[in-house]
């Protein structure tokens, strides 16, 4: 069964967290919601997620996949933890598919991940980082890095996650149960 963690921190779009959550566990990938403070998290529209596990309990397994949703300051709260930096670094390393959404992708730039690769943002997630090709596509993919703009891509996004995770026929098979 493939595995996929997402991170969820105070301030993180919670729209974009539990799509992805979703769709994932439609297409039967084992997803674990890890926050990166223990309890419940307030998301950057107000909502309350209770995350599967800690950061710290869920950096003991490997996974296949990682996800970071944006929002802010969600965003800037995962950018300032060394566990998420290191992490992230240590899946593209693994050869393991490492993404994110809205201005998530901002992350993968300070982890020195998107230096002359393609991505998508929200906009502006990434004018401080010109060494990112930027792409105004909803999805954008370099390799096992994959990208995303926003709260409206969410869909595309997870369902992008399903299809390289799982193939093309489970993705057709959930987003027919979709009724897109």
């Amino acid at each position: 069964m493939k595995t996929a963690l997402i991170l969820f921190a105070d301030g993180s779009e919670e729209l974009e967290a539990i799509t992805v959550v979703n769709i994932l566990r439609r297409a039967g990938v084992s997803v674990t919601l890890a926050g990166l403070n223990a309890g419940a998290l307030r998301g950057s529209r107000g909502t309350l997620l209770v995350p599967d596990a800690t950061l710290d309990e869920a950096l003991t397994h490997s996974y296949d996949m990682v996800v970071l949703p944006g929002g802010q300051p969600g965003s800037n709260n995962l950018k300032a933890d060394a566990r998420v930096l290191k992490l992230v670094q240590q899946m593209a390393q693994q050869g393991k598919y490492v993404t994110a959404i809205c201005a998530a992708p901002s992350v993968l730039a300070a982890a020195g991940l998107l230096d002359g690769k393609h991505a998508t943002c929200f906009p502006g997630a990434l004018d401080a980082f010109p060494q990112v090709v930027q792409r105004p596509a909803a999805v954008v993919e370099d390799g096992k890095l994959i990208t995303s703009r926003g709260p409206g891509t969410a869909m595309d996004f997870a369902l992008t996650l399903v299809e390289r995770l799982t193939g093309k026929e489970k993705r057709l098979a959930v987003e027919a149960g979709l009724q897109r």
